[in-house]
This record gives C-alpha cells, structure tokens and sequence, in this order.
C-alpha cells in the first residue's frame, strides 16, 4: 500500500471521508478512544466526525456514566465507553507501571504500594476526590513519602475514572476522580491489539506499540495472522482486520480540522500517512503539545487556533506550505461550521489563513 492508499483507509474507519450519524457512545469506542488530557478537544474531534453532534451529546453520555474519562494507551487520559472500559484497561497494566516507575525515579522511597493503594481505595469510596485532596489526606497516613509519589502511583496503579462537572465542557481543571464501579476483565491484549487495528489500520507492530505504550507485541501480532490480512507497505509490514475499509486512494478527502492532542496524529509510529516527515518540526513543542491540524485532501496542511476579540471569534489556519489555489475558499465554511459549535456566544465568526 502507499502512502494514499493508507491515509484513505484510516480517514474511512476515522470518519473523516464523511461524517455518519453513529451514536457517540459507539463514535467513542470506533475511533478507537479520544485523546483527552484537556476536557475540549473530544468535543471538537467528535463534531468533525459525526453527522449532527451536538455538545450536550457527550455531555449526556459522560454525565450517565456510558463513556468515561480515565488514564488509559500511554498513560494519558483518554474516552471510553464504559462497557469497553474494564476490558482495556487490565490490558495496559504493564504500560502504567512503566509510567509510574518513570517518573518516581529518586522520590519512591518508603513507597509501599500494598499498604497505600488500599488506603487510597477506603478514601475514594467513601467520596471522589481531587489528586490535591487525596494526596494530602494521604500524606497525612504516609508523612515520610514523596506526596508527588504517593499521588502518582494512585494514579497509574489504581483503575480511576474522573467525574463530569456542569462545566462547558463537562469536566474542571480540577476534576475529582473516583474508583470506576465495574469490574475489571483478565488482561487480553489481543482485543487491545484489534481495537487499534479497527480504528487505526492497517498497522505495523511498532505502530501498536507507540499508541498503547505496551512494548513486545510481535507475538501478539504473529498469533493473529490467520484472523489478519497482512499487506506491505514499502518495506513495512502491517497488519489489518480483514473486513476493515479501505477505499483508493482516489477517494474524495474533505477539508477537516482535527482537535487538539487528536487521537488520529497520535496513533502511529509512522505518521507519514497524516503529516509529513518535513512538517513535523511545525508541530513540535517543549510541553509535548500537539497543536489542532486542518486536513486538505486528507493530510496535515497547517495548524489552526481560535482568538476571541471584542465579540469576534476568528479561526484562523497558519499553513505549512503554500495551500493550492481554492483551498482557503473550500476550507472556510467548515471553519465557520466548527467555530458556531465551539463559540456559539460570539456576536460573529470569522476566518482567515495567516
């Protein structure tokens, strides 16, 4: 496959060629996840997506407890269902106890996970919490640990679900967390390894790896393929679900603008079939931020941000190269579309290309 062939097939199971009228709570688990480490960007993400999506679509969906919001592929916050939930995430154990033993490297001492976590679980069940508040009530049972130490450790080690506010975009800066109220599934990364193909694919094993942060998933890869199509790639090697879409490279691709920290950016190793080895110095950030993106004819063009003044929100796309003659035009009434969703109490909407 080509670079085309593979940037159409992931925009089809991305719902990025057309939008659909899929109910959000399936949207959620189809898009294999929502990157949501700030409460906006699923919102943004799911409306460049779905046919009709409204705010308070997601808002119902998290405020019923069927999609959740919790650490999940690489140790970052994402949205899920909740019926998917206890399945993923014993899948991802070894992930999160990476990430813990990462960043308490010189600040565990005197850490005793069998005697914290349990204390951590007597005080999220009497009540959710802040981390702010949970790590102090911690310190107080455990003064001689790191508190940054013992507030991580709950946060990897502990299955934990945050809880939707009334806020504009259903969760505060500060949100509390509580224990999940499911039970948990045996570990099986198989299915892990299937919910990114369905979403992602087709996809090499590193490819797997980078979005989950699990590591050693050859194995896995190797066991399924007499249930996989296996295609190449040059000289790469991915693997695919064998009734997975993947139209030409012909296929009409619509100009979409992708959220913040989008999961679509995030989800490869190699991330050639979205954005452009010389454009992803454009990207790159000291705080690891992945800026919102504008496709045109399927691929990373630019980014894009929102600036109010005086009444007027204003969307406006910096390129990364020269657009073609027309682009800016057919660009504009998705801006427009996307900015009376995301600032519907602007006197008026406005976009420009920087």
């Amino acid at each position: 496959m080509n670079v085309r062939e593979l940037n159409r097939a992931t925009l089809a199971r991305q719902l990025l060629l057309e939008r659909r009228p899929v109910d959000v709570v399936d949207a959620v688990d189809r898009l294999g996840g929502l990157q949501a480490q700030e409460p906006r960007p699923p919102f943004i993400a799911l409306w460049s997506r779905l046919e009709g999506f409204e705010r308070d679509d997601l808002r119902s969906a998290l405020h019923k407890g069927a999609v959740v919001r919790a650490m999940l592929f690489r140790a970052t916050l994402h949205l899920v269902s909740r019926k998917r939930y206890p399945a993923l995430r014993p899948a991802l154990d070894d992930v999160m106890t990476r990430a813990m033993t990462g960043a308490l490297r010189g600040r565990g001492e005197g850490l005793d996970l069998d005697k914290l976590l349990p204390a951590a679980e007597r005080l999220l069940a009497k009540e959710p919490r802040t981390f702010n508040e949970l790590r102090a009530e911690l310190s107080r049972q455990f003064p001689n640990v790191n508190e940054r130490a013992l507030g991580y450790a709950v946060r990897t080690q502990l299955p934990l679900t945050m809880v939707p506010s009334e806020d504009e975009w259903a969760f505060p800066r500060d949100a509390r967390f509580a224990l999940p109220g499911v039970k948990l599934r045996k570990p099986d990364v198989e299915q892990l390894v299937r919910f990114h193909l369905a979403a992602f694919g087709p996809a090499s094993v590193a490819d797997v790896q980078r979005w989950s942060g699990l590591q050693g998933l050859k194995p896995v890869l190797d066991g399924l393929r007499d249930r996989l199509v296996a295609v190449k790639a040059g000289r790469r090697e991915l693997f695919d679900l064998p009734d997975a879409p993947r139209p030409g490279a012909d296929a009409v691709a619509p100009p979409r603008f992708l959220a913040d920290f989008d999961s679509l950016v995030l989800a490869h190793d190699d991330r050639t079939r979205i954005i452009a080895d010389e454009h992803k110095p454009k990207i790159a950030s000291r705080n690891l931020r992945i800026p919102a993106m504008v496709l045109w004819d399927g691929f990373a063009a630019g980014t894009w941000k929102v600036e109010r003044k005086r009444g007027v929100a204003t969307l406006t796309v910096t390129p990364f190269a020269r657009l073609p003659r027309g682009a800016a035009k057919a660009m504009e009434p998705e801006a427009l579309g996307l900015l009376a969703f995301a600032e519907p109490t602007a006197k008026s909407h406005a976009f420009s290309v920087g």
